[in-house]
């Protein structure tokens, strides 16, 4: 069964939009190893857990994510369905579109790296969190936005399901970058996706920086006295403890911390999601994405871990990151369908493609 050329490498994110984004990944590289040299700290990566085992499961999904999008995509009622599933996959990814995925994953996978590096850097910085609870307090007219929630919701089932929004935070991510770099019709799409995750992070260690911060839950650790335990306390209790050893012994293999509040980072990369999603023409996907989004933003007040002002300014990072992934990765102004019809890849059991239109 012959599969027509589509435009595939008409659809590339063109060779100065790649240079574009790869010259912003040196540039936060530089940063970094400049920030290493200023601490005497080299660049860690605690058992693997920040890029060898995330670029691991990254070939996973994306393994996964490319043999549903190759099912979804063959043309449905074909006596060889195999063959069409791998005739539609090796059309669809021959070398030049596998290499574009590829530098897209991985410059996201080096920026990751070099963001919890300078991240765990940070807390050598005096925090300023007295600065935000001030913040907090004049927005909400006195009060403490996290008490006014725990008196809305209460402080029993709420905070269990709080707690499940927030920490499928990184299941959304891993999940997230992968499928937009292989579901789309254009590569060049997923690049602009990767290129806001990549801005995100930029801009988000940035924010830490201006101002450090550890979060209600240090700072005002009586408002949350009420809720049940559950693994949010342990959690920043670890990361705590990870501060202190930092702090104790930067020279130590081990000694690498994760704890930042200014800006809120899981609002801030969840509504990149939600407006990339939107951009892609994603809107059942995006609705539902919106909801998770007031969720976080209510389960990080909620469970400490953020003042409302990390909300906002994460925000308004994402939105600075959307702007600008779609300067240096510049779309048409189409509203492009993450799956089109089995056409575009292989024609329909038992007859001929139509021939579509040139992007």
């Amino acid at each position: 069964m012959p599969v027509p050329r589509s435009d595939v490498d008409a659809g590339g994110p063109g060779r100065a939009s790649v240079v574009r984004l790869w010259s912003l990944v040196a540039a936060f590289v530089l940063v970094t190893l400049v920030r290493s040299l200023q601490t005497g700290i080299p660049l860690r990566d605690p058992n693997g857990a920040i890029l060898a085992r995330r670029v691991l499961l990254t070939l996973g999904i994306f393994v996964v994510l490319l043999a549903v999008d190759a099912v979804r995509r063959a043309p449905a009622g074909s006596r060889t369905r195999a063959r069409a599933v791998l005739l539609t996959l090796r059309h669809r990814w021959g070398a030049r579109r596998l290499l574009l995925a590829a530098g897209a994953l991985g410059a996201y996978h080096v920026v990751y790296f070099c963001y919890h590096n300078l991240k765990s850097w940070d807390v050598l910085n005096r925090p300023r969190d007295r600065l935000l609870l001030g913040w907090d307090r004049w927005l909400f007219l006195g009060h403490s936005p996290a008490v006014l929630l725990h008196d809305l919701l209460g402080q029993g089932v709420a905070t269990y399901v709080l707690v499940g929004v927030y920490e499928s935070f990184s299941t959304l991510v891993s999940v997230s970058f992968v499928a937009a770099v292989v579901l789309p019709d254009r590569i060049r799409d997923g690049y602009a996706f990767i290129t806001s995750f990549v801005c995100v992070w930029i801009l988000g260690v940035a924010s830490y920086y201006a101002i450090p911060s550890l979060g209600p839950f240090h700072s005002a650790p009586g408002e949350f006295a009420g809720l049940p335990h559950t693994l949010v306390q342990d959690t920043q209790t670890l990361y705590l403890a990870q501060r202190t050893r930092l702090l104790a012994d930067p020279s130590a293999h081990d000694a690498f911390a994760q704890v930042s509040a200014f800006a809120s980072l899981h609002v801030g990369v969840t509504t990149v999601i939600v407006l990339m999603a939107w951009r892609l023409g994603l809107r059942r996907l995006a609705a539902v994405l919106t909801v998770f989004l007031c969720g976080t933003i209510v389960a990080t007040v909620y469970l400490g871990w953020h003042f409302f002002v990390d909300d906002l300014v994460g925000l308004g990072i994402a939105l600075v990151s959307v702007a600008a992934a779609l300067r240096i990765v510049p779309l048409d102004g189409t509203w492009p369908r993450v799956f089109r019809p089995a056409r575009s890849d292989g024609p329909p059991a038992g007859g001929r493609g139509r021939r579509e239109r040139p992007r």
